[in-house]
C-alpha cells in the first residue's frame, strides 16, 4: 500500500488553498497521504489523533500543527467528539522571503518543526485569538475576492507566521517535546527508516530489534501508519529523491542508488506510482518554479 498524493486545482500564479471550518470524520478523512505544499491546520473544536511523520499527536481546540511539504501524515478524528478545523496550503516560494539580517524568514516553524519533529503547537490566550481571526480573514478574502485579495491574504499569513515564529522562538516549546503516542519500539523503528532510508531494511530485522514476532510488528505498523513497511520506505526514499532532483543536479541514476534503488527502472517504476511524474517530469517541473522570494536554507544544507 503506498500513500495517497494529494493534488492541487488552484490557480499555478497564486498556490495558496484554504479550506475553512470543515467537519472531519474518521470515515471522509484521507489515508496516509502527502504534497509539495506547506499546510497549516488549526483544530477549533473536537478530538483526535495525528499522525504526522514517525509521530502520533493528540488533537483538541486551540491546537495547530504546521506541516512541511513531502511529509507524511493522516487525521483520526474522534467519532463522538468530531474533529473541526481549518487547513491552509501553499507552496512555499510564495511565502518565503529574503534574509534581512536579523536571521528571520517566514518559514522558521516549518524548519524548527522538521527539525526538532515537533509539529504541534499549542496555542493559548492573544496568540489563539490572532490565529482564529488570520485565518478567518484569509477564509473571507478567498470567498469575496475583493481586489488586491491575494496581497491581502500572502499579508495575512505572513503576519500569522511571524507571530508563531515569535512563538516558537520565545517558549519553552523549543526546548521540550510533548508526549507521543504509540508504542516505543514502533518510534524506534520509525527513526531507523526516517533517517537511513536508502538502507535495505526487512521487517523481519525490525520486529526482531522490536522483540515482537514479524506477524505482530506488521499489524501494529499498519495500525498507526496506514501502512505496511515497504511501502512506507518507499514513501521516505522518494521524499529524498524529490529532495535531490529539486536542489541538485545530479544525474537521476545517482539519485536512484543514493536513495536505495539497486535499478533506475525500479526507481522510475516507484517514483512515478508515488508522484504521477517521471522523475525527469518532476525535476524540470521543480526547477522551472520561480521564487516570489527567496528560500532560506535548510539546515542540513539541502533546500
Amino acid at each position: 500500500m503506498q500513500p495517497y498524493r494529494k493534488s492541487f486545482a488552484g490557480d499555478p500564479l497564486f498556490p495558496f488553498e484554504i479550506v475553512y471550518k470543515t467537519i472531519k470524520y474518521p470515515d471522509n478523512e484521507l489515508p496516509d497521504h502527502l504534497h509539495d505544499h506547506y499546510e497549516l491546520v488549526y483544530v477549533h473544536s473536537g478530538q483526535g489523533i495525528f499522525f504526522i511523520d514517525n509521530c502520533w499527536y493528540q488533537k483538541s481546540a486551540g491546537d495547530l500543527f504546521v506541516i512541511p511539504g513531502n511529509t507524511i501524515h493522516h487525521s483520526l478524528p474522534d467519532l463522538e467528539d468530531p474533529i473541526v478545523s481549518s487547513a491552509i496550503f501553499f507552496a512555499p516560494s510564495l511565502i518565503a522571503g529574503p534574509s534581512l539580517g536579523d536571521g528571520y524568514f517566514p518559514l522558521q516553524c516549518y524548519e524548527i518543526a522538521r527539525k526538532k519533529k515537533q509539529f504541534k503547537i499549542g496555542l493559548a490566550g492573544s496568540l489563539r485569538i490572532a490565529a482564529e481571526m488570520a485565518i478567518k480573514q484569509i477564509a473571507d478574502e478567498f470567498a469575496n475576492q475583493e481586489t488586491g485579495y491575494r496581497e491581502a491574504v500572502l499579508l495575512t499569513i505572513g503576519q500569522l507566521l511571524l507571530q508563531i515564529n515569535r512563538h516558537l522562538l520565545t517558549d519553552e516549546i523549543t526546548q521540550h517535546e510533548s508526549p507521543r503516542i504509540g508504542p516505543s519500539w514502533i518510534l524506534r523503528a520509525l527513526k531507523r527508516i526516517d533517517e537511513h532510508p536508502e538502507r535495505e531494511i526487512h521487517l523481519t530485522d525490525l520486529a526482531r530489534e522490536a522483540c515482537v514476532s514479524p506477524s505482530h510488528f506488521s499489524r501494529v505498523f499498519r495500525q498507526l501508519t496506514s501502512l505496511n513497511v515497504i511501502g512506507y520506505v518507499n514513501t521516505k526514499r522518494i521524499i529524498k529523491a524529490k529532495e535531490l532532483l529539486s536542489f541538485s543536479d545530479e544525474n537521476v541514476n545517482v539519485i536512484a542508488e543514493k536513495c536505495g534503488y539497486e535499478t533506475p527502472a525500479h526507481f522510475y517504476r516507484v517514483f512515478k506510482s508515488l508522484t504521477g511524474e517521471t522523475p525527469g517530469q518532476y525535476r524540470n517541473r521543480s526547477q522551472a518554479v520561480k521564487p516570489r522570494r527567496r528560500l532560506p536554507e535548510r539546515s542540513d544544507g539541502i533546500w
